[in-house]
């Protein structure tokens, strides 16, 4: 008689969690593998890091080159970051791509995302179990993989360059203002394209340089310094707006929520090491992403 083990309650939690960011061509290549993330089932038990906790969890995928079965392998690897919250972390997805140095905060649901309820295998069958209040919540997206072919290449290109956002009003202190300016100015054959660093250039310098690599004509000198600092003022101008923001946020915040902030944790899950997947326990790392930060703990 063959054996079949019997299906553990929260065993496809990972396999549900949308894996943010990851190419569409490469879904494949995470799934190729029999992934076992029992660790982050054990976290909901009883003594778990996330028992009885309300939990919000999204996926990401990272590309290394790790062992399996004698043989180095490039492999997408899975893993899944719990944000320990009484209320959803964001309702925003950050859309940056490398190529063309932009950001773009957008709505989760302009992107068919959104926060569900997950459900436990063992109460799926029964209605009432399901409308009972969930405690664990992963971002889903309903964007199918058939209905790409009927898309802009641009519009997919979105997805595969989507990162969950984040933004903690308390840590806005330890992060350094921004201080650079992008510049680019239209000039002909070619526009100026460079970035300005107020703090550490000095203007007059930073335009000799440029017109010395012929990047700039003398008779755009002037022009050109008119230009950056106007752009320097309007970058002052957005940095103060900001700053005033989050004052009148702190301000207006209530206790519930700010103790909700000092308290939320992150935590990242890999999968364990069976002998059905490569062994990734020499790869993990608490970075999330550039909203999120670090981990406070890797598991």
């Amino acid at each position: 008689m063959e054996y079949f083990p019997e299906k553990r309650n929260l065993e496809d939690l990972w396999q549900q969690v949308f894996p943010v960011g990851t190419e569409w061509d490469q879904l494949d290549m995470v799934y190729q593998y029999k992934w076992n993330f029992s660790n982050l089932e054990d976290a909901f038990e009883e003594g778990g890091e996330l028992h009885n906790k309300t939990v919000y969890l999204f996926g990401c995928t990272e590309p290394q080159l790790v062992t399996f079965q004698g043989q180095n392998k490039a492999t997408m690897i899975p893993a899944v970051v719990a944000v320990m919250s009484p209320f959803p972390p964001s309702d925003k997805i950050g859309i940056t791509s490398v190529q063309s140095e932009t950001e773009e905060i957008v709505s989760m649901k302009q992107m068919k995302m959104d926060w569900v309820p997950y459900i436990p295998l063992e109460k799926r069958g029964s209605q009432v179990e399901r409308l009972k209040k969930s405690q664990i919540f992963i971002l889903s997206c309903t964007q199918r993989r058939a209905g790409l072919q009927h898309m802009k290449l641009e519009r997919i290109k979105k997805f595969e360059y989507c990162l969950p956002y984040f933004y903690n009003p308390f840590q806005e202190d330890e992060i350094e203002p921004i201080t650079v300016v992008s510049i680019l100015y239209p000039i002909d054959p070619k526009p100026v394209v460079c970035e300005f660093d107020w703090e550490h250039d000095e203007l007059e310098e930073f335009t000799d340089k440029l017109i010395e690599e012929e990047e700039l004509s003398e008779d755009q000198k002037e022009p050109f310094k008119d230009f950056v600092r106007e752009k320097v003022r309007e970058a002052k101008k957005a940095n103060r707006e900001a700053r005033e923001a989050r004052k009148k946020e702190l301000a207006e915040m209530n206790a519930e929520t700010r103790a909700a902030f000092e308290n939320m944790r992150f935590y990242k899950f890999y999968p364990v090491s069976t002998p059905d997947a490569p062994d990734v326990s020499k790869v993990k790392e608490p970075f999330i992403n550039r909203y999120y930060g670090k981990a406070s703990m890797v598991l």
